[in-house]
């Protein structure tokens, strides 16, 4: 994801003002900054739903292999009567029972893991959408792509016109985190019609200040960028960067084959002693 910002920046005209092809060099790293926040945000979107969709469709699987592997302890230790099976086996059984009396206590708005969806959903008025797929269909992206390009905070000389960019920015990011074509339709409608930002000659030590800021910005992005890649999640999907559905069905496939594997030991141990 490297972003270089002396593409475009040579070839002036003899007597060219040094502004003129700094304010180039300027535009060409805004541009190129945009294009590599929005690489970062796409992934950072299908990291999160592959998450989600990961603990939706294979959490059962999970909670049924942990408790197989606690009945697996169990009967051994009943067979065999040794302390350290028998110390095994309450581990075992400690790490599938739930925390005591939480789910209970909130009337299932918090649980194991945290605040509930449903609840977050309620304290932000935001309707419960879990994602459909990891990866938002090629439309909605498109539609994402053209808002980020066109009303990029970056692009903002006026700190007035950056807030504005980027409260509308962070509903764009929204929409498209849940997939929603339609609201992005509407938010493109509702940037077309609205004001265009100011833009005013800069000086030069304005232009290299910029170019200063683009760089951090660059650095804290590549950064944000790594975290992402090395992340359990991320890892996943670099292994199947083409088809991550099919790759939560192959997980799920093998999480199959592991519980008949388990039930079937299991099904010895619990059988009469020989």
């Amino acid at each position: 994801m490297d972003v270089s910002v002396d593409q475009g920046v040579g070839g002036g005209s003899e007597g060219e003002r040094p502004e003129a092809r700094l304010e180039r060099a300027v535009r060409v790293a805004e541009q190129a900054l945009i294009e590599f926040e929005i690489a970062v945000e796409t992934f950072r979107v299908e990291v999160e739903n592959f998450s989600r969709l990961h603990h939706q469709r294979l959490g059962p699987m999970y909670a049924r292999l942990d408790e197989l592997d606690a009945r697996i302890a169990e009967a051994r230790a009943a067979r065999s009567g040794d302390p350290e099976d028998l110390r095994l086996a309450r581990e075992a059984r400690a790490a599938v029972m739930p925390m005591p009396g939480v789910e209970e206590l909130f009337h299932d708005w918090v649980d194991s893991d945290g605040l509930s969806a449903e609840a977050a959903a309620m304290l932000t008025d935001r309707p419960v959408q879990p994602p459909k797929r990891v990866r938002p269909s090629d439309e909605v992206r498109r539609l994402y792509r053209e808002l980020a390009r066109q009303a990029h905070p970056d692009l903002a000389r006026e700190e007035g016109e950056r807030r504005r960019r980027e409260e509308f920015i962070t509903r764009v990011n929204a929409a498209y985190a849940r997939g929603d074509e339609a609201l992005l339709r509407e938010l493109s409608e509702e940037w077309a019609a609205g004001p265009v930002a100011e833009q005013r000659l800069s000086e030069s030590e304005e232009l290299y200040a910029r170019l200063e800021w683009l760089a951090d910005r660059k650095e804290m992005l590549s950064s944000a960028a790594r975290e992402l890649e090395d992340s359990a999640i991320g890892a996943m999907l670099r292994m199947a960067p083409d088809d991550p559905e099919r790759l939560l069905e192959e997980i799920a496939e093998q999480l199959l084959a592991q519980v008949s594997e388990r039930e079937a030991e299991l099904a010895v141990l619990a059988g009469p002693v020989q």
